[in-house]
């Protein structure tokens, strides 16, 4: 058989390299400053309103991420934070 003078594309180095396992990547941490920023702003959304801002879609996805993202600050203050969203959440809906 004749040589190609091609390279293998799919050469021995590779196919080992392939199946050899790598290292976890770095959990993601987010910033806490941008955490708590994206939060105030939300809450401050909420406090200025006289009924709810936000359509059903958007309220949705606020009550699921809020606190959630409430996870990424230390216990106490995540803790504040969810308590005050739900009790704005909670005049709106009274509104």
């Amino acid at each position: 058989m004749a040589q190609s003078s091609q390279q293998d594309l799919f050469g021995a180095a590779t196919r080992v390299e392939l199946f050899e396992p790598e290292a976890a990547p770095p959990a993601y941490r987010p910033n806490p400053d941008d955490v708590r920023a994206r939060l105030h702003r939300i809450l401050a959304e909420a406090r200025a309103a006289e009924k709810l801002p936000w359509d059903r879609d958007r309220l949705l996805v606020y009550r699921t991420i809020f606190p959630k993202m409430a996870g990424w600050l230390p216990e106490e203050e995540a803790a504040q934070l969810r308590f005050e969203f739900d009790a704005e959440i909670a005049r709106l809906k009274a509104a």
